[in-house]
């Protein structure tokens, strides 16, 4: 590939630098002299609309009011630029995203696996394990893992999972049925609402 600065004498160089200046500011907002549109639609700092005019004319009004020109909406038609002070309107977005984060609520999924053998008391070990798993707002896959000849022995063993999800029926409820996936036979529990 050619250096960006190569000059072709066919237009392909201004297409290099371009993609090249384009890529610095993409993952930022575009600030001041970087809004290079014909027209945008001017919003103040309190919300106010100031209707469409040019990009120079943007800029000149941010300047008077000794703030910047930020590019809130690129995708619009015409882009849409607020005046503000931009590291405000940075941090204040900054703080918006991580209170949104807060507010999120991420699930887990947690594997237990047993096999077709398996003893009750085992069972009810695994079973108590699940239950907690469930209390705290986690997903529960319960995983039923075949080895050698037990691969023979598949549906006769599909009672176990159907224990499973009996024992755990006061808390918990069948979110994906037991279906076999390859050498393993798996079943999903989540908190009953």
């Amino acid at each position: 590939m050619y250096p960006p600065f190569l000059l072709c004498g066919d237009g392909r160089e201004n297409y290099r630098l371009n993609s090249l200046w384009r890529c610095k500011t993409i993952n930022d907002l575009f600030i001041n002299e970087q809004i290079r549109d014909k027209e945008v639609r001017v919003v103040s700092e309190d919300g106010e609309q100031l209707g469409i005019m040019s990009a120079k004319e943007a800029q000149d009004l941010a300047d008077e009011a000794g703030l910047d020109l930020v590019k809130i909406a690129p995708n619009a038609k015409p882009p849409v630029c607020k005046i503000v002070d931009y590291s405000k309107y940075k941090y204040e977005q900054a703080r918006r995203e991580k209170e949104a984060k807060k507010k999120q609520k991420t699930i887990e999924i947690k594997e237990i696996r047993l096999s077709p053998n398996i003893d009750t008391n085992d069972l009810n070990t695994k079973m108590n394990a699940a239950k907690k798993f469930i209390t705290k707002g986690d997903k529960v896959k319960v995983t039923l893992r075949f080895r050698g000849r037990e691969m023979a022995h598949m549906n006769s063993s599909k009672h176990i999972l159907d224990d499973f999800a009996e024992g755990l029926a006061e808390i918990a409820v069948v979110e994906k049925p037991a279906k076999v996936e390859g050498r393993s036979m798996t079943m999903v529990l989540a908190e009953k609402r």
